[in-house]
């Protein structure tokens, strides 16, 4: 079931089963091929196996005649805000994000700090597959390997982009799971940065990862009990790689991943209306929050390249995923939580607002999310069937992304992972009752 995935999300799978060195290396080579040789810059998160895919991908690349500039352990958007800085042709990051520690990954990122689009990416698998690397010949393979500092070159840029003194006058007590990762090296010196007393938890980038780094509700029960023993004024989790935000109030609510994007428009909206970008799959408490200013949700399907791309197209004031995930245009147009943190703490600061009063203003909504494990050669022949069940009744759905129903109370989303072997279901109603209708409707038709 632990099959290697390949997409827009990038290459990634289970070390010693699919994802191997020689998968790594060729996929460097292969990336090293399409942005014709170049600086190209590269980081990880702390997984074990990160040093062993570290040395796959700095192969591949010199082997392609890259000059690699190495930013050791650090989070991928400060890879992404560097790639611009050091005039890199692009970068690759070693981390499989949110997947528990087994998985790893390879993140592709261009010369401007994004994502490869789908275009790109399809091209990048065309010269993988059919293994026509660029191959320096020995005197042209570089020499030496530069490091570059990128967590400091981050915080700059988030310095810039806060008010940093507005956060320093209130002197808040933020909490925060770094869950052993590359956030450790980032989140509380930013904390610090804006002059908070930092409760940290979590934060040895050379012990391994204390629960999965992914931050839904079960995973943030130590940072829930770090918040109430310390009468902090807000908690936050990060994923393995810095995208992914959770939070938790100062009242010890622990809030759905859902909710960080809905409050980050909250937020901004109040400051900028405007155009919101998120995915099909992301609650519809996103609409409410905007109708209330006067502003517009448009919906992509899951991915953040998709994301960006949109964000770029519609000029949109904010972005992000029902992940956890926040794009914050005035920092970078991708996933940052650290972004996420300034734009969450600027505004406490500004208007003295608590977390949970800003949590109560979120519209009421029950989502419920189902993930059916399937073997990677009956996934699609399972969508395909539940497409053509609804085919044959007549229903309307929507296919941005999978296959979405919508009703006039609630709707369902059944989807491929980007980053898995399995069928994604997810639930959306006014009532718990109802979403669970609608989850088992979409579960019973694909037997799952």
């Amino acid at each position: 079931m632990n099959s290697l995935k390949i997409g827009i999300s990038g290459v990634r799978g289970v070390v010693g089963e699919t994802f191997t060195p020689e998968l790594a290396v060729g996929f460097a080579q292969a990336f090293g091929t399409y942005l014709d040789s170049g600086r190209m810059l590269v980081c990880r998160d702390t997984r074990s196996s990160g040093p062993m895919v570290r040395s796959a991908v700095l192969s591949g690349l010199l082997a392609a005649g890259c000059e690699v500039t190495d930013l050791g352990v650090c989070p991928t958007p400060s890879l992404q805000l560097a790639v611009p800085w050091l005039g890199a042709v692009g970068g690759i990051s070693i981390t499989a994000g949110h997947n528990p520690e087994p998985w790893n990954a390879l993140k592709f990122v261009r010369a401007d700090g994004l994502y490869l689009n789908p275009t790109q990416a399809d091209e990048l698998l065309d010269i993988f597959h059919q293994a026509e690397y660029a191959k320096a010949t020995w005197e042209r393979i570089p020499s030496r390997i530069d490091e570059r500092d990128a967590v400091t070159h981050h915080l700059e840029a988030l310095a810039r982009a806060f008010d940093v003194e507005a956060v320093r006058a209130r002197r808040p007590k933020v909490a925060v799971d770094c869950c052993n990762s590359s956030c450790a090296l980032l989140s509380p010196r930013w904390l610090e940065r804006l002059g908070c007393e930092v409760l940290a938890v979590n934060d040895d980038p050379t012990a391994p990862f204390p629960h999965t780094p992914e931050p839904r509700r079960q995973a943030m029960t130590q940072l829930r009990a770090l918040v109430l023993a310390g009468r902090a004024d807000v908690g936050f989790a990060h994923d393995a790689d810095g995208e992914r935000l959770g939070i938790v109030t100062e009242a010890g609510e622990i809030l759905s991943e859902e909710a960080t994007l809905p409050l980050a428009a909250e937020i901004e909206l109040r400051r900028t209306p405007g155009t919101v970008v998120t995915n099909v799959s992301t609650s519809g408490a996103l609409e409410r929050v905007a109708a209330r200013h006067g502003s517009s949700v448009v919906r992509t399907p899951v991915g953040q390249a998709f994301i960006s791309e949109a964000m770029i197209e519609t000029r949109a004031v904010l972005g992000g995923e029902g992940s956890g995930g926040v794009v914050v245009p005035r920092v970078q147009l991708t996933h940052d939580s650290a972004a996420a943190v300034g734009l969450f703490l600027e505004h406490f600061a500004r208007t003295g607002e608590r977390v949970s009063e800003l949590a109560a203003r979120l519209p009421r909504l029950s989502m419920l999310k189902h993930d059916a494990p399937v073997e990677p050669n009956r996934i699609h022949s399972l969508l395909q069937r539940l497409h053509e069940e609804l085919e044959r009744e007549g229903d309307v759905y929507d296919q941005t992304d999978g296959i979405k129903i919508t009703c006039p109370d609630g709707w369902v989303h059944v989807r491929v992972s980007n980053t898995e072997s399995l069928i994604r279901v997810i639930a959306e109603a006014d009532t718990t009752a109802r979403a669970q209708e609608l989850l088992d409707w979409a579960r019973d038709r694909l037997g799952k």
